[in-house]
């Protein structure tokens, strides 16, 4: 049975984007034999241990183990908890309607409730807890709801804020400093958080027992942080998303400096080669091969932030400049309908938000309507900025193509191509948008070293990855009229 469940458990992990391997299910497996399993904590700690090998995993982790190993708990009468007022005329199962008691019972178990909080009685708050889920939450058996819509549907009528106002006032005289204060309401406040979380626990368990693990788990799936579309996140997920970009542009620099370092050989050496190879009879034992020199390209980016776009154009200028140490120059510039350079308000140490309320108020990056205008930006950026590309220079373009049926201008991009290492273009909206209504999409690509399609973390991470890496030796160029990433030839 244990067997039967983990199993699918592993297999939640996977449909919710963890990765997890045989060999580490196997593992998995091998070291509950080693554990208590009547302790869940252990018993939790175990699986995390073996199966998540990344932090951001951690949230879709806790998700899939409290659906798939949801912690049962006995009736009051079967578990000898103590009856707590309010709670026991009103068992689970009685009433599957919201509101079914009236203003009096709303009350009483009101007052229970606080009653229970402030004395922390986790018994108490789990028994009022049933009975608050039983009468406010509605849960209807076979009915595909989400646990949201029921947790929602019980926290409006309980009224969770006039509880941790009603815990503070009774603490008023109690605090004799600041200090004292603030500790006062953080305890109360993590009570409430309790007690939110418990309510949110029953639901689940109701919901398991009704639909079956699977199905809950189904309902419950997210997708991973590095997977949410950065076009359609909400604010809570825009906020996790700025919190990690740091820690994992500092891995990913780590680890571009290390393959960095393990490139050692370059191209074989003939002449030295046979030159050593006359201390051995003419037999090359020591092959000899030529120091790579490593190139740093230079980034020139440049970012649609008219109003579909802004949310993109903030994480990818956040996420190159936090890279800048991969690359010899970060250059940025913003358009709408017209370009401007706005590398100085993006410096070292700058407070992103505040950057970009500068860039949107200052930088001069409307022209007539403030509707996005490519060829004429990208015209704009070849006559101020055209001459300061290099061979090393590589410029990257982000944006949805959409020109508002404008002068597409396809003339400069091959200019582009020509004076630099490579030309890319990010497009947030799915390759199956491309070239529909107003997109121009198909008029750029056909142009540039490469086009894709990052909607995502994971699609930027892995973006900034290739470009960091270029060949070693001599500058790499684009093969002429063969657009398409990876295809290079040597000057």
């Amino acid at each position: 049975m244990l067997l039967d469940v983990l199993t699918g458990f592993i297999q939640e992990l996977r449909a919710a984007g963890v990765p997890v391997s045989m060999v580490e299910a196997i593992d998995a497996t091998e070291a509950l034999r080693f554990t208590d399993l009547a302790a869940r904590a252990a018993f939790k700690a175990t699986l995390e241990t073996t199966l998540v090998k990344n932090v951001r995993h951690l949230e879709a982790f806790d998700t899939a183990f409290e659906v798939y190993f949801a912690h049962h708990r006995p009736e009051p009468e079967s578990s000898g908890e103590k009856p707590v007022p309010g709670a026991s005329q009103q068992m689970p199962g009685q009433s599957d309607r919201p509101g079914a008691g009236g203003d009096a019972d709303l009350d009483e178990l009101l007052e229970a409730l606080f009653q229970a909080l402030l004395s922390d009685d986790l018994a108490g708050i789990r028994a009022l807890v049933r009975r608050a889920v039983d009468e406010f939450a509605g849960i209807e058996p076979g009915r595909p709801v989400g646990g949201t819509y029921y947790l929602y549907r019980t926290l409006r009528r309980l009224g969770i804020e006039g509880l941790l106002e009603r815990l503070l006032e009774s603490e008023e005289g109690r605090a004799q400093s600041d200090l004292e204060e603030r500790l006062i309401r953080e305890e109360y406040e993590e009570r409430i958080e309790q007690l939110r979380e418990e309510i949110r626990d029953e639901i689940r368990r109701r919901l398991v027992a009704d639909r079956g693990r699977e199905a809950v788990a189904k309902t419950l799936r997210k997708p991973l942080l590095e997977d949410v579309d950065l076009m359609h996140a909400s604010r809570g997920d825009l906020a996790q998303i700025e919190q990690i970009i740091n820690p994992l542009t500092r891995k990913l620099a780590a680890r571009l400096a290390h393959k960095r370092r393990l490139r050692r050989s370059g191209r074989l050496d003939f002449r030295r080669t046979m030159r050593r190879s006359l201390a051995t009879g003419g037999v090359p034992i020591d092959p000899q091969f030529r120091v790579p020199h490593p190139i740093k390209p230079e980034i020139f980016m440049l970012c649609d932030i008219s109003g579909s776009m802004a949310t993109f154009a903030r994480f990818t200028l956040q996420f190159m400049y936090a890279m800048s140490s991969q690359f010899s120059k970060v250059r940025s510039f913003a358009f709408i309908d017209a370009l401007d350079e706005v590398t100085s308000y993006l410096e070292v140490g700058t407070d992103f938000p505040h950057a970009l309320d500068r860039i949107s108020t200052e930088a001069e990056v409307v022209w007539v309507d403030g509707h996005s205008d490519y060829g004429r930006s990208l015209d704009q950026f070849w006559e101020r900025f055209g001459g300061s590309l290099t061979r090393r220079s590589t410029v990257i373009l982000t944006g949805d193509a959409r020109n508002n049926y404008r002068d597409v201008n396809s003339t400069i991009l091959p200019k582009l191509v020509e004076v630099s290492r490579a030309v890319y273009w990010l497009n947030p909206e799915p390759e199956a948008y491309w070239d529909t209504g107003d997109s121009v999409m198909g008029a750029y690509s056909r142009h540039c070293t490469g086009a894709y399609e990052v909607r995502n973390l994971r699609q930027l991470e892995a973006f900034v990855e290739q470009i960091a890496l270029p060949p070693v030796g001599r500058v790499a160029r684009p093969v002429p009229h063969e657009p398409g990433p990876g295809r290079f030839w040597r000057r």
